[in-house]
């Protein structure tokens, strides 16, 4: 009897810390990003990682905008920041599919710096594309616009 009470508790924690584990792991907007550090980074995508739990957009910029409207000149050899994205699933429920973000897409991203200012890293609210269309990017820390005439118009026209 003993045996078995002892069986079934290891496997009721066992279970309970497999089902915890994941929530542990995610990060909070606030535990990352600095909500009064707003930055816009202008420049060519680089690379993407559409993944879950967030894509990330890398974009090489030689100029960027902080909080104060101050305009900081990159490194002239230009920086790649990494800026974090929603899910794929919440990018594309926005009209925002993985060909519209290729290598070489001059684009200007609304985000947020993370705490620690030496790294170059974001998070994204929005993206503005050349075209001027303006997709959000599934930004935890801050509440997704009502963009679905701007989605649905670019789809109209075949764009991204």
């Amino acid at each position: 009897m003993k045996t078995k009470l002892t069986t079934l508790l290891l496997g009721a924690s066992a279970l309970a810390l497999f089902a915890v584990a994941p929530l542990v792991a995610h990060h909070a907007f606030g535990a990352e990003f600095d909500r009064d550090a707003p930055i816009l980074i202008q420049g060519k995508i680089t690379r993407l990682e559409w993944v879950n739990p967030h894509t990330w957009v890398h974009i090489e910029t030689t100029m960027l905008v902080k909080a104060s409207d101050t305009i900081i000149p990159a490194d002239p050899s230009a920086e790649v920041w990494a800026v974090e994205g929603g899910t794929p699933n919440t990018l594309l429920r926005r009209g925002l599919r993985r060909d519209c973000l290729t290598p070489g897409t001059e684009v200007i991203v609304d985000g947020y710096q993370t705490k620690d200012h030496s790294i170059k890293r974001a998070n994204g609210r929005d993206i503005t594309f050349a075209d001027g269309a303006k997709v959000f990017l599934g930004s935890s820390g801050t509440g997704a616009p009502y963009e679905a005439e701007i989605v649905q118009a670019r789809q109209n026209e075949g764009r991204c």
